[in-house]
């Protein structure tokens, strides 16, 4: 459902998107240096936490800014992805309302 949200809004706003399904895609993806990672705090398949880890220990990747996203009932998740190194995370309410205003703004970061 959000990957449709978040394609529309791509295409809306002239920006390209990437997909990545497994934490080495992931940090092969990242080293083109995006503006922002947005990341799935519920994903099931992946362990974000880990993966928010490796992009901050990593010295080119840590500069990516890593906004994360989440069901607002899920508190502790949310202190955890914020104590990994996450950069920002918002409810997926608020990220699915204000998703074409991120990308807008990440799109003139390049």
């Amino acid at each position: 459902m959000f990957a449709v949200k978040i394609d529309a809004a791509a295409r809306q706003n002239s920006v390209t998107v990437e997909y990545a399904k497994t934490m080495e895609d992931a940090m092969l993806k990242a080293r083109s240096l995006p503006s922002v990672i947005l990341i799935d705090l519920n994903h099931n398949k992946l362990d974000v936490l880990e993966l928010i880890k490796a992009y901050k220990a990593d010295d080119d990747l840590k500069k990516v800014s890593l906004l994360g996203f989440i069901s607002h009932v899920d508190g502790e998740r949310k202190q955890a992805a914020v104590d990994a190194g996450c950069d920002s995370v918002v409810p997926r309410s608020a990220f699915s309302v204000n998703l074409p205003k991120i990308l807008k703004r990440h799109s003139t970061a390049l």
